[in-house]
Parts: structure tokens; sequence; C-alpha cells
């Protein structure tokens, strides 16, 4: 098959075998998938691989990997010993971990897991879903992204006295404002520095949208929490500041929830240093390399921080559907559409923060829509 590989700290499109499934697994060809954040992070970081001694990441510089976890794929063959539930030709989607005989591995993060960037990969069977959609396969590709953000937002559980701060309107952060809006918590405030994605954030159900450098976060967040937005009326993008005023002076006095979806060092620590007393903090961005932080500090000010962990499949399933039935509309995410050889260059082309939240790749050229 062609695939876009990673070898050496490049990548590079050129033919690979085949993958063949195993026990319990299926093989499918990849339809449509989007490049993440955490593509990059494994690149650019072959240390983090080294140090999982689960062996579900493995980053090994000198054997072909094939990155890509946010898939919709087809069904085209099964291993031994599958119930062959799934029809061939079905479209599908799953947890990005396979089972193999030596244990679980990350799709796309592994020499034994291929992912979405080349013509096949293998699922495991028993957590692959049908996508039942009549959605393009470059929409339904983005379900696994918006798990994660739905998955934070839902454990977080935002009462009605609490106000939530998003920073960081990427991926991961658009899916926990898509989600807190769902669940009807807010007002939600958005914050990024880049204009077009406050407007993406808006259009996925933030309320407000600063700018952190013309206004502090947490200013911004305290001004809304507690009706007075007057100082922050001249640097925000926002629907209606006089609703969303009411809607906090209704709730009574409200705790801080902030949601850090960046995943750059220094990021978690300037939230602990800048954030109130008391508040709740889900980090989702955490950075591959790590990070310093001032816990005397988070320690005097009574934080209570919470670290990632992926989606449940409860979770994972809701957001599937969701974005499948297109009760979230992901529209506002989505990009460009490239092929397997303009890879290397849209791997270049997410690390601006001035793009779209999703390129999406379509591995095989005759599936692409026109452009």
């Amino acid at each position: 098959m062609r695939a876009a590989v990673l070898r050496g700290g490049t990548v590079e499109v050129r033919a690979i075998g085949d993958p063949v499934p195993g026990p319990g697994q299926l093989l499918v060809r990849s339809l449509a998938c989007g490049i993440c954040a955490s593509d990059l992070h494994f690149m650019d970081h072959p240390e983090a691989g080294a140090d999982d001694d689960s062996g579900m990441s493995t980053y090994d510089q000198n054997v072909d990997i094939v990155m890509g976890h946010e898939y919709c794929a087809e069904v085209v063959d099964y291993g031994p010993g599958t119930e062959r539930r799934i029809p061939v030709g079905a479209r599908v989607n799953s947890l990005l971990v396979l089972s193999t005989a030596a244990g679980r591995r990350i799709i796309g993060q592994n020499p034994d897991s291929p992912g979405g960037f080349g013509e096949y990969l293998l699922l495991t069977e028993a957590i692959t879903r049908v996508a039942v959609s009549d959605l393009p396969s470059e929409v339904v590709c983005v379900a696994d992204a918006i798990s994660v953000g739905w998955s934070t937002a839902s454990r977080a559980q935002v009462t009605t006295k609490e106000a939530p701060l998003v920073i960081g309107c990427g991926a991961i952060g658009l899916s926990v404002i898509a989600q807190l809006r769902r669940l009807g918590a807010g007002p939600v405030v958005a914050v990024d520095f880049v204009a077009s994605r406050r407007t993406t954030a808006l259009a996925m159900g933030a309320d407000m949208a600063i700018d952190p450098a013309e206004i502090s976060p947490y200013r911004a967040w305290h001004d809304v929490a507690r009706g007075t937005a007057e100082s922050a009326k001249d640097t925000k993008d926002t629907k209606d500041t006089k609703d969303v005023n009411g809607l906090m002076a209704m709730a009574g006095l409200p705790g801080c929830v902030v949601f850090e979806c960046v995943g750059v060092p220094g990021v978690l620590d300037s939230i602990i240093k800048g954030c109130a007393r008391g508040t709740r903090i889900f980090s989702v961005g955490v950075p591959p390399e790590g990070d310093h932080l001032h816990t005397l500090t988070a320690k005097r000010k009574g934080l209570n921080i919470q670290f990632g962990g992926g989606p449940s499949t409860t979770d994972w399933d809701e957001a599937f559907e969701a974005v499948c039935s297109g009760s979230l509309d992901v529209g506002p995410m989505l990009g460009a559409t490239v092929g397997l050889d303009e890879v290397p260059g849209a791997l270049d082309a997410a690390r601006d923060a001035h793009g779209p939240a999703r390129i999406v790749v379509v591995p095989c050229a005759d599936l692409r829509a026109p452009s």
C-alpha cells in the first residue's frame, strides 16, 4: 500500500507492505483521517515514546510508522476468530487502540499498529463501531477528536454555581466548548490569541471569546461571572454580553472551572498562578516534554487539578453518535482536505495556529471530493 511513513524524524510517501489482520482484527481501508496535534507531538518527541513502558506508544526511529488516529474507514477483510458482524464495505470508526498478541497498541503510534495516513490499517473488531450517517467521511473522522473534549467536559460536571473558562481553542478546546454547551453549562468563556479560533469558538457554542493579549483571562472571567463585564467590553468578541451577565447574576457567587487545552509548557503553571482560589482545573493539553508547576501556589490556593485520561467507551460512543447524526456540527472546525502526497506539507501547515482546527487526509485519491 501507499502511506505517509514516519522514519528517522521525517515523513515521506512511499509503498510499504499491506497490514495483515490477526485474531480479532479487521482490515479496513482509510477513507479519511484528521491530522491531530498528537501526531506532531509524537513526531517531535520520540523520548516520550521511549519513556512509555506500556509499549502502547513506541517511536523507534529506525522502523516505519504510519501515523493517523482520527480515521473513518471501510471494512475490507477479516482476521481469524472474528465474528464478522460488520459487513465488508461498511464505514466504521473505533477507539484508537489495537489489541495484538503482544499487547495493546495505540493506532498510529506504534510500528505494530499503522494509522490512517496509509491506504489500509487494522482495527479491533470488538470496539469497532459502524458509522450510521449520510455525512462525508471527512466529517465522521473528527469524532475521535470530539470525544476527548466531550469526555473531559462531561467528567467535569460543571454546576449551575460554576462558570467554565476554556483556554486554547484548537480541536480539543472546541470540543470541550461544544459539550459544555450541550450540557447547559455556562456562560462559557473561551480564550485564544488567534482571532479565527475565537470566531470558531463562538460558532461551537462559547458565549464569549477573548484575546489574552488584550485582557487577562481571569479578569474577563471574573467580570463575566459576577455580571460586571464593563471592563472587558472593548476587548472581547461576544454574542450577547447582557444575557451572559444576567445568567451569572441569577446563579449567585460562582466558582471557576478552567479547561487547559493548549499543551505548551508554561500554560498550566500560568493558570495555577493566575486563577482564583478553589478553582478546578482540567488539563487536557499536557505537553509531551513535561512542565514545571508551582505546586506550593496550587496548595495555598486549594486548587484541584485533574489530568487528561482518554475518553471512556461510553463517552466515545456518545460523541461518535453526535457527530454521525449531525446533532453536533463540526463544520466550523474543518479546513483543507489533502491527499497522501500532500501529507508532509499538511503536517507543517497543522503547526500554524492561524490554520483550521483540522486538516483531513484522504489517502485514496479517487475518494477525494472535487475542490
